[in-house]
């Protein structure tokens, strides 16, 4: 698969993945494409159902047709109650990426067992309240982390300043399973502001919503944040 570049290169290769939570829902096609012009690695798909979270996006259908003209990897963020019942659908519409909330689904194992199962890249999400620690459990298991630095629901949050910090902790925890190949995705709040500041941490997979798709030009928005990405890795690399 595509997506498995992600993980197969080394080092980890940085991801620019616009949410299309912030685009123009009547002509999302449009919108991937123009992402995918300025070079973007993923499309993130943030699936909301008004229970788990207070606002509702998003199902399998718009995801299928999504998959029809994307010619990257779909990341799909499944902010859902009981996501058990939904993940073989999502990967039937093309997701290569899913990840469910530890806060949502209590039998995680199984959970990221079955997701893997279906020739999917397993992820797990933690909302900014839940304590890194959390995670313990099912850190030797899983592809990624997707560490919300918003409190989740609605795009355009401000960026929640610890955030980086518990990157730093998300990574020491999976280094400590043994599980250093896990990659740690950041979603909320994303921006030329922050976006150094989570890969210093050890972020490499960046979801940005509002700071694309909200620019003059969303192509090249993507361009400048890996610019500011490629930057900090490289500061961060200095002795």
């Amino acid at each position: 698969m595509v997506v498995d570049r992600l993980w197969d290169e080394q080092p980890a290769p940085l991801a620019i993945a616009p949410s299309i939570l912030a685009a123009d829902f009547a002509a999302l096609g449009a919108a991937v494409s123009t992402v995918e012009r300025g070079g973007a690695d993923l499309i993130h798909v943030d699936v909301m159902d008004g229970h788990f979270v207070p606002n509702i996006t998003i199902g399998v259908p718009v995801t299928a047709a999504l998959h029809k003209v994307a010619r990257v990897p779909l990341d799909v963020h499944l902010m859902i109650a009981h996501p058990d019942q939904f993940i073989g659908a999502f990967a039937a519409a093309g997701a290569a990426m899913i990840s469910v909330h530890i806060e949502a689904a209590p039998h995680l194992h199984r959970t990221v067992t079955a997701i893997r199962a279906l020739g999917v890249r397993a992820g797990v999400a933690i909302n900014p309240g839940t304590a890194v620690q959390a995670l313990a459990g099912i850190a030797a298991d899983v592809d990624f982390v997707v560490l919300m630095s918003v409190n989740p629901g609605f795009g355009g949050q401000s960026f929640l300043p610890h955030s980086p910090a518990k990157v730093a902790a998300v990574r020491r925890l999976l280094d400590a399973a043994g599980n250093r190949a896990a990659r740690i995705e950041v979603d909320g709040g994303i921006d030329r502001a922050t976006v150094a500041d989570v890969v210093r941490a050890g972020a490499t997979i960046l979801v940005a919503g509002s700071a694309v798709f909200g620019a003059a030009d969303p192509a090249a928005e993507v361009g400048r944040l890996r610019s500011l990405a490629e930057r900090a890795r490289q500061d961060a690399a200095q002795p």
